[in-house]
Protein backbone atom coordinates (compact mmCIF):
# COMPACT_ATOMS: atom_id res chain seq x y z
CA UNK A 1 0.00 0.00 0.00
CA UNK A 2 0.89 3.45 -0.68
CA UNK A 3 1.84 7.30 1.37
CA UNK A 4 -0.64 9.85 0.95
CA UNK A 5 -0.69 13.22 2.69
CA UNK A 6 -4.29 14.39 3.86
CA UNK A 7 -4.44 18.20 3.67
CA UNK A 8 -7.55 19.56 5.60
CA UNK A 9 -8.79 23.45 5.41
CA UNK A 10 -10.36 25.68 7.92
CA UNK A 11 -13.74 24.70 6.98
CA UNK A 12 -13.21 21.08 6.99
CA UNK A 13 -11.51 21.36 10.74
CA UNK A 14 -14.77 24.05 11.70
CA UNK A 15 -16.04 22.27 14.38
CA UNK A 16 -16.16 19.45 16.73
CA UNK A 17 -18.00 17.39 14.16
CA UNK A 18 -15.78 17.87 11.41
CA UNK A 19 -13.06 17.06 13.12
CA UNK A 20 -14.45 13.65 13.84
CA UNK A 21 -15.33 13.01 10.22
CA UNK A 22 -12.12 14.36 9.05
CA UNK A 23 -10.68 11.19 11.56
CA UNK A 24 -13.71 8.70 10.36
CA UNK A 25 -12.54 9.31 6.74
CA UNK A 26 -8.17 9.03 8.03
CA UNK A 27 -9.30 5.95 9.76
CA UNK A 28 -10.76 4.63 6.45
CA UNK A 29 -7.81 5.14 4.54
CA UNK A 30 -5.54 3.96 7.22
CA UNK A 31 -7.84 0.74 8.40
CA UNK A 32 -7.33 0.00 4.17
CA UNK A 33 -3.44 -0.74 4.88
CA UNK A 34 -2.12 3.03 3.66
CA UNK A 35 0.01 4.98 5.48
CA UNK A 36 -1.61 8.58 6.43
CA UNK A 37 0.28 12.16 6.82
CA UNK A 38 -2.34 15.04 8.06
CA UNK A 39 -1.94 18.55 7.54
CA UNK A 40 -4.84 20.47 9.12
CA UNK A 41 -5.42 24.07 9.32
CA UNK A 42 -6.54 26.00 12.17
CA UNK A 43 -10.34 25.90 12.49
CA UNK A 44 -12.04 28.54 10.56
CA UNK A 45 -11.89 31.56 11.45
CA UNK A 46 -9.39 30.92 14.41
CA UNK A 47 -6.59 32.65 12.53
CA UNK A 48 -8.84 35.68 12.29
CA UNK A 49 -9.09 36.22 15.80
CA UNK A 50 -5.87 35.62 17.03
CA UNK A 51 -4.74 38.23 14.62
CA UNK A 52 -7.43 40.46 15.51
CA UNK A 53 -6.66 40.01 19.27
CA UNK A 54 -2.93 41.27 18.86
CA UNK A 55 -4.15 44.18 16.51
CA UNK A 56 -6.34 44.88 19.27
CA UNK A 57 -3.71 45.51 21.29
CA UNK A 58 -1.36 47.35 18.92
CA UNK A 59 -1.49 48.40 15.42
CA UNK A 60 1.67 47.62 14.63
CA UNK A 61 2.52 43.87 16.28
CA UNK A 62 5.85 42.68 15.71
CA UNK A 63 6.14 39.94 12.89
CA UNK A 64 7.91 37.84 15.05
CA UNK A 65 5.26 37.58 17.87
CA UNK A 66 2.34 37.47 14.77
CA UNK A 67 3.52 34.29 13.62
CA UNK A 68 4.10 32.97 17.29
CA UNK A 69 0.53 33.63 18.17
CA UNK A 70 -0.85 32.57 14.51
CA UNK A 71 0.65 29.35 14.88
CA UNK A 72 -1.18 28.06 17.59
CA UNK A 73 -4.35 27.35 15.83
CA UNK A 74 -3.04 24.63 13.69
CA UNK A 75 -1.47 23.57 17.30
CA UNK A 76 -5.04 22.99 18.52
CA UNK A 77 -6.21 21.51 15.16
CA UNK A 78 -3.87 18.44 15.07
CA UNK A 79 -3.92 17.76 18.81
CA UNK A 80 -7.97 17.94 18.56
CA UNK A 81 -7.53 15.54 15.90
CA UNK A 82 -5.20 13.17 17.26
CA UNK A 83 -7.28 12.99 20.11
CA UNK A 84 -10.18 12.12 17.68
CA UNK A 85 -8.54 8.98 15.95
CA UNK A 86 -7.62 7.45 19.02
CA UNK A 87 -10.66 7.79 20.14
CA UNK A 88 -11.37 5.56 16.68
CA UNK A 89 -8.55 3.30 17.98
CA UNK A 90 -6.54 4.46 15.57
CA UNK A 91 -2.88 4.98 16.91
CA UNK A 92 -2.45 8.60 16.31
CA UNK A 93 1.16 11.14 17.13
CA UNK A 94 0.72 14.92 16.11
CA UNK A 95 3.55 17.17 15.20
CA UNK A 96 3.61 20.91 15.49
CA UNK A 97 6.19 22.68 12.71
CA UNK A 98 9.05 22.88 15.23
CA UNK A 99 9.03 19.53 16.27
CA UNK A 100 9.40 17.78 13.16
CA UNK A 101 10.91 19.93 12.28
CA UNK A 102 10.12 21.88 9.02
CA UNK A 103 13.18 24.29 8.39
CA UNK A 104 12.40 27.60 6.60
CA UNK A 105 14.13 31.26 6.22
CA UNK A 106 13.58 33.65 8.93
CA UNK A 107 11.04 35.99 6.57
CA UNK A 108 8.35 35.75 9.76
CA UNK A 109 4.47 36.17 7.86
CA UNK A 110 5.53 35.03 4.64
CA UNK A 111 8.71 32.15 5.49
CA UNK A 112 9.53 29.62 2.69
CA UNK A 113 10.17 25.66 3.42
CA UNK A 114 13.53 24.99 3.01
CA UNK A 115 13.94 21.57 4.09
CA UNK A 116 11.69 18.83 5.85
CA UNK A 117 13.11 16.31 8.18
CA UNK A 118 11.80 12.93 8.04
CA UNK A 119 13.75 10.64 10.61
CA UNK A 120 10.79 10.88 13.32
CA UNK A 121 7.84 10.69 11.03
CA UNK A 122 8.76 8.05 9.45
CA UNK A 123 9.76 5.65 12.75
CA UNK A 124 5.77 7.02 13.15
CA UNK A 125 4.73 5.73 10.01
CA UNK A 126 6.76 2.39 10.06
CA UNK A 127 5.27 1.89 13.52
CA UNK A 128 1.66 2.03 11.94
CA UNK A 129 0.97 5.41 13.43
CA UNK A 130 -0.83 8.03 11.72
CA UNK A 131 1.35 11.57 11.63
CA UNK A 132 -0.04 14.87 11.73
CA UNK A 133 1.76 17.70 11.38
CA UNK A 134 0.71 21.53 12.00
CA UNK A 135 0.69 23.33 8.30
CA UNK A 136 1.63 26.75 7.89
CA UNK A 137 4.59 27.06 9.83
CA UNK A 138 7.77 25.77 10.52
CA UNK A 139 11.03 26.75 12.13
CA UNK A 140 14.26 29.26 11.04
CA UNK A 141 17.68 28.68 11.97
CA UNK A 142 17.26 30.13 15.54
CA UNK A 143 14.64 28.14 16.59
CA UNK A 144 11.93 30.99 15.89
CA UNK A 145 8.04 29.88 14.80
CA UNK A 146 7.55 31.14 11.35
CA UNK A 147 4.60 30.91 9.36
CA UNK A 148 4.28 30.87 5.70
CA UNK A 149 1.78 33.11 5.03
CA UNK A 150 -2.40 33.04 3.97
CA UNK A 151 -3.08 29.83 2.59
CA UNK A 152 0.40 28.06 3.51
CA UNK A 153 -1.34 25.00 5.06
CA UNK A 154 -1.21 24.10 1.45
CA UNK A 155 2.27 24.75 1.12
CA UNK A 156 3.09 22.55 3.91
CA UNK A 157 1.11 19.51 2.67
CA UNK A 158 2.18 19.87 -0.74
CA UNK A 159 5.89 19.78 0.31
CA UNK A 160 5.78 17.45 3.31
CA UNK A 161 4.03 15.05 0.59
CA UNK A 162 7.20 16.00 -1.87
CA UNK A 163 10.03 14.98 1.16
CA UNK A 164 8.05 11.95 1.99
CA UNK A 165 7.72 10.83 -1.59
CA UNK A 166 3.60 10.15 -0.69
CA UNK A 167 1.47 8.39 -4.19
CA UNK A 168 -0.78 11.77 -4.25
CA UNK A 169 -1.02 14.75 -2.45
CA UNK A 170 -5.00 15.23 -1.40
CA UNK A 171 -6.26 19.05 -1.11
CA UNK A 172 -9.51 18.25 1.32
CA UNK A 173 -11.97 21.81 1.02
CA UNK A 174 -14.99 22.77 0.89
CA UNK A 175 -15.73 22.38 -2.92
CA UNK A 176 -15.63 19.05 -5.26
CA UNK A 177 -12.55 20.46 -7.37
CA UNK A 178 -11.42 22.88 -9.84
CA UNK A 179 -14.30 24.08 -12.23
CA UNK A 180 -13.63 26.03 -14.96
CA UNK A 181 -14.61 29.54 -13.04
CA UNK A 182 -16.17 30.23 -9.64
CA UNK A 183 -19.79 28.43 -9.74
CA UNK A 184 -20.88 31.52 -7.37
CA UNK A 185 -20.45 34.18 -10.09
CA UNK A 186 -21.52 31.62 -13.19
CA UNK A 187 -23.68 29.01 -12.20
CA UNK A 188 -23.21 26.75 -15.06
CA UNK A 189 -19.05 26.35 -14.41
CA UNK A 190 -18.24 22.81 -14.74
CA UNK A 191 -15.60 20.77 -12.58
CA UNK A 192 -12.73 19.70 -14.15
CA UNK A 193 -11.68 16.23 -14.23
CA UNK A 194 -7.85 16.67 -14.77
CA UNK A 195 -6.33 19.76 -15.17
CA UNK A 196 -2.36 20.41 -15.68
CA UNK A 197 0.02 21.73 -13.67
CA UNK A 198 0.64 24.61 -15.76
CA UNK A 199 -3.02 25.51 -16.18
CA UNK A 200 -3.50 25.34 -12.39
CA UNK A 201 -0.58 27.40 -12.03
CA UNK A 202 -1.94 30.20 -13.89
CA UNK A 203 -4.87 29.69 -12.50
CA UNK A 204 -3.28 30.27 -8.51
CA UNK A 205 -1.14 32.81 -9.49
CA UNK A 206 -4.56 34.64 -11.40
CA UNK A 207 -6.67 34.55 -8.18
CA UNK A 208 -8.32 30.64 -8.12
CA UNK A 209 -8.20 29.95 -4.75
CA UNK A 210 -8.72 26.17 -4.65
CA UNK A 211 -5.07 25.96 -4.39
CA UNK A 212 -2.21 28.74 -3.20
CA UNK A 213 0.21 29.36 -5.92
CA UNK A 214 3.10 28.00 -3.62
CA UNK A 215 1.38 25.01 -3.00
CA UNK A 216 1.45 24.41 -6.92
CA UNK A 217 4.84 25.59 -7.43
CA UNK A 218 6.14 22.94 -5.34
CA UNK A 219 4.27 20.26 -6.53
CA UNK A 220 5.23 20.85 -10.29
CA UNK A 221 9.10 21.16 -9.51
CA UNK A 222 8.55 17.27 -7.50
CA UNK A 223 6.16 16.22 -9.95
CA UNK A 224 3.76 15.55 -7.09
CA UNK A 225 0.41 14.00 -8.58
CA UNK A 226 -2.05 16.44 -6.30
CA UNK A 227 -5.95 15.55 -5.80
CA UNK A 228 -8.40 17.90 -4.90
CA UNK A 229 -11.93 17.05 -3.98
CA UNK A 230 -14.52 17.70 -1.29
CA UNK A 231 -14.26 17.33 2.83
CA UNK A 232 -18.21 17.52 3.09
CA UNK A 233 -19.05 14.31 1.88
CA UNK A 234 -19.59 10.89 3.37
CA UNK A 235 -16.37 9.65 4.92
CA UNK A 236 -17.38 6.48 5.17
CA UNK A 237 -18.07 6.46 1.34
CA UNK A 238 -16.71 3.60 -0.44
CA UNK A 239 -12.79 4.02 -0.31
CA UNK A 240 -12.11 3.39 -4.36
CA UNK A 241 -14.61 5.98 -5.28
CA UNK A 242 -13.24 8.58 -3.55
CA UNK A 243 -9.52 7.58 -4.62
CA UNK A 244 -10.78 8.97 -8.35
CA UNK A 245 -13.03 11.83 -7.22
CA UNK A 246 -12.44 15.52 -7.47
CA UNK A 247 -9.79 17.48 -9.80
CA UNK A 248 -6.68 15.84 -10.54
CA UNK A 249 -3.91 17.79 -11.13
CA UNK A 250 -0.87 16.60 -13.21
CA UNK A 251 1.58 16.68 -16.21
CA UNK A 252 0.71 17.97 -20.04
CA UNK A 253 1.93 14.52 -21.41
CA UNK A 254 -0.25 12.30 -19.16
CA UNK A 255 -1.96 10.12 -21.63
CA UNK A 256 -5.55 10.87 -20.47
CA UNK A 257 -5.29 14.63 -20.27
CA UNK A 258 -8.10 16.25 -21.70
CA UNK A 259 -6.50 19.34 -24.38
CA UNK A 260 -9.56 21.94 -24.21
CA UNK A 261 -8.46 25.06 -25.73
CA UNK A 262 -9.01 27.05 -22.84
CA UNK A 263 -10.07 25.04 -19.86
CA UNK A 264 -11.00 28.34 -17.75
CA UNK A 265 -11.49 31.35 -16.12
CA UNK A 266 -9.82 33.14 -13.39
CA UNK A 267 -10.37 36.64 -12.00
CA UNK A 268 -8.97 38.53 -9.19
CA UNK A 269 -10.78 41.21 -7.18
CA UNK A 270 -7.73 41.95 -5.44
CA UNK A 271 -5.53 44.28 -7.57
CA UNK A 272 -4.82 48.17 -7.81
CA UNK A 273 -3.48 49.99 -11.22
CA UNK A 274 -0.53 52.70 -10.44
CA UNK A 275 0.80 54.54 -13.04
CA UNK A 276 3.89 57.16 -13.87
CA UNK A 277 3.24 59.69 -16.02
CA UNK A 278 6.07 61.03 -18.23
CA UNK A 279 9.45 58.95 -16.98
CA UNK A 280 12.24 59.74 -18.74
CA UNK A 281 12.88 56.62 -21.18
CA UNK A 282 15.90 55.55 -20.64
CA UNK A 283 17.92 52.36 -19.84
CA UNK A 284 17.29 50.93 -16.26
CA UNK A 285 14.28 52.81 -15.69
CA UNK A 286 12.01 50.09 -14.99
CA UNK A 287 14.19 48.67 -12.59
CA UNK A 288 14.76 52.00 -10.78
CA UNK A 289 10.95 52.30 -10.31
CA UNK A 290 10.42 48.52 -9.40
CA UNK A 291 13.57 48.26 -6.60
CA UNK A 292 11.94 50.34 -4.25
CA UNK A 293 9.18 48.92 -4.26
CA UNK A 294 10.73 44.47 -4.32
CA UNK A 295 12.83 46.28 -1.05
CA UNK A 296 9.13 46.98 0.26
CA UNK A 297 8.38 43.56 0.04
CA UNK A 298 5.75 44.35 -2.33
CA UNK A 299 4.56 41.99 -5.34
CA UNK A 300 4.43 43.62 -8.62
CA UNK A 301 2.05 41.49 -11.06
CA UNK A 302 1.42 43.18 -14.70
CA UNK A 303 3.54 45.90 -16.03
CA UNK A 304 3.52 47.76 -19.00
CA UNK A 305 5.92 50.52 -20.26
CA UNK A 306 3.92 52.42 -22.70
CA UNK A 307 6.16 53.80 -25.99
CA UNK A 308 8.43 56.74 -25.68
CA UNK A 309 7.25 60.45 -26.84
CA UNK A 310 9.95 63.03 -26.68
CA UNK A 311 12.13 61.16 -24.83
CA UNK A 312 9.81 60.09 -21.50
CA UNK A 313 7.36 56.99 -20.86
CA UNK A 314 4.45 56.18 -18.80
CA UNK A 315 4.97 53.28 -16.57
CA UNK A 316 2.34 51.29 -15.00
CA UNK A 317 1.24 47.94 -12.79
CA UNK A 318 -0.55 46.59 -10.35
CA UNK A 319 -0.18 45.39 -6.94
CA UNK A 320 -2.48 43.39 -4.40
CA UNK A 321 -5.05 45.88 -3.38
CA UNK A 322 -4.07 45.05 0.33
CA UNK A 323 -0.51 46.52 -0.56
CA UNK A 324 -1.61 49.67 -2.25
CA UNK A 325 -1.29 52.43 -0.19
CA UNK A 326 2.54 51.34 0.74
CA UNK A 327 3.32 51.03 -2.72
CA UNK A 328 1.67 54.17 -3.35
CA UNK A 329 3.62 55.95 -0.87
CA UNK A 330 6.95 54.24 -2.08
CA UNK A 331 6.15 56.26 -5.44
CA UNK A 332 5.19 59.41 -4.03
CA UNK A 333 7.58 59.60 -1.38
CA UNK A 334 10.78 57.83 -3.25
CA UNK A 335 10.80 57.06 -6.70
CA UNK A 336 9.31 59.77 -8.67
CA UNK A 337 11.04 62.56 -6.61
CA UNK A 338 14.58 60.82 -7.58
CA UNK A 339 13.32 60.27 -11.27
CA UNK A 340 11.52 62.99 -11.87
CA UNK A 341 8.61 61.92 -13.23
CA UNK A 342 5.78 64.44 -13.66
CA UNK A 343 2.83 62.38 -11.25
CA UNK A 344 1.79 59.54 -9.50
CA UNK A 345 -1.69 58.34 -10.33
CA UNK A 346 -3.41 55.30 -9.48
CA UNK A 347 -6.43 53.42 -9.27
CA UNK A 348 -7.73 50.93 -6.40
CA UNK A 349 -11.02 49.78 -8.61
CA UNK A 350 -9.76 47.25 -11.22
CA UNK A 351 -9.78 43.77 -11.10
CA UNK A 352 -7.91 40.91 -13.45
CA UNK A 353 -9.88 38.17 -15.68
CA UNK A 354 -7.97 35.62 -17.66
CA UNK A 355 -8.59 32.93 -19.76
CA UNK A 356 -6.28 29.87 -19.33
CA UNK A 357 -5.06 26.92 -21.31
CA UNK A 358 -2.75 24.99 -22.68
CA UNK A 359 -4.61 24.45 -25.61
CA UNK A 360 -3.88 27.88 -26.49
CA UNK A 361 -0.41 27.15 -27.31
CA UNK A 362 -1.54 25.20 -30.72
CA UNK A 363 -4.87 27.26 -31.65
CA UNK A 364 -4.44 30.99 -32.84
CA UNK A 365 -7.44 33.77 -32.45
CA UNK A 366 -8.04 32.93 -28.65
CA UNK A 367 -6.83 36.24 -27.41
CA UNK A 368 -8.88 37.93 -30.53
CA UNK A 369 -12.37 35.76 -29.38
CA UNK A 370 -11.26 37.53 -25.59
CA UNK A 371 -10.99 40.80 -26.63
CA UNK A 372 -13.90 40.98 -28.89
CA UNK A 373 -16.31 39.79 -26.56
CA UNK A 374 -15.26 42.15 -23.84
CA UNK A 375 -15.75 44.84 -26.82
CA UNK A 376 -19.11 43.68 -28.07
CA UNK A 377 -19.96 44.04 -23.69
CA UNK A 378 -18.95 47.46 -23.62
CA UNK A 379 -16.03 46.30 -21.59
CA UNK A 380 -12.34 48.43 -21.75
CA UNK A 381 -9.52 46.75 -21.74
CA UNK A 382 -6.97 48.94 -19.23
CA UNK A 383 -3.52 46.28 -19.46
CA UNK A 384 -3.10 43.11 -20.87
CA UNK A 385 -0.71 40.43 -19.93
CA UNK A 386 -0.06 37.00 -21.78
CA UNK A 387 1.75 33.84 -21.75
CA UNK A 388 1.87 30.49 -23.49
CA UNK A 389 -1.16 29.64 -21.82
CA UNK A 390 -3.21 32.29 -20.56
CA UNK A 391 -4.22 35.81 -21.26
CA UNK A 392 -5.19 38.53 -18.61
CA UNK A 393 -6.37 41.89 -18.77
CA UNK A 394 -7.04 44.46 -15.97
CA UNK A 395 -10.55 46.28 -16.30
CA UNK A 396 -12.84 48.15 -13.75
CA UNK A 397 -13.92 45.97 -11.26
CA UNK A 398 -17.59 46.60 -11.58
CA UNK A 399 -17.09 44.36 -14.86
CA UNK A 400 -15.55 41.96 -13.32
CA UNK A 401 -18.96 39.40 -13.29
CA UNK A 402 -20.51 40.30 -16.44
CA UNK A 403 -16.82 39.88 -18.01
CA UNK A 404 -16.49 36.40 -16.86
CA UNK A 405 -19.93 35.20 -17.66
CA UNK A 406 -19.33 36.20 -21.43
CA UNK A 407 -15.66 34.58 -21.69
CA UNK A 408 -16.81 31.27 -19.88
CA UNK A 409 -19.70 31.52 -22.62
CA UNK A 410 -17.96 32.51 -25.66
CA UNK A 411 -15.33 29.81 -24.87
CA UNK A 412 -17.71 27.10 -24.82
CA UNK A 413 -16.79 26.03 -21.12
CA UNK A 414 -20.33 25.90 -20.12
CA UNK A 415 -20.58 22.36 -22.44
CA UNK A 416 -19.94 19.34 -20.96
CA UNK A 417 -16.25 18.10 -20.75
CA UNK A 418 -15.02 15.78 -23.45
CA UNK A 419 -14.46 12.23 -21.88
CA UNK A 420 -11.16 11.18 -22.62
CA UNK A 421 -10.25 7.73 -24.65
Amino acid sequence: MALYVHKYGGTSMGSVERIKNVARRVAKWHTAGHQVIVVPSAMSGETNRLLGLAREICDQPSPRELDMLASTGEQASVALLAIALQDLGIDARSYTGWQVPVRTDNAYTKARIESIEDTRVRQDLNAGKVVIITGFQGIDADNNITTLGRGGSDTSAVAVASAFGAAECLIYTDVDGVYTTDPRVVPEARRLNVVSFEEMLEMASLGSKVLQIRAVEFAGRYRLPVRVLSSLTDPLGPLPDEMRAGTLITFEEDEKMETPTVSGIAFSRDEAKLTLLAVPDKPGIASTILGPIADANIDVDVIVQNQSVAGTTDFSFTVQRTEFQRAFEVLQNEVAPAIGAKEVISDDKVCKVSIVGIGMRSHVGIAATMFRTLADEGINIQMISTSEIKTSVIIQDKYMELAVRALHKAFGLDQPQPVAE
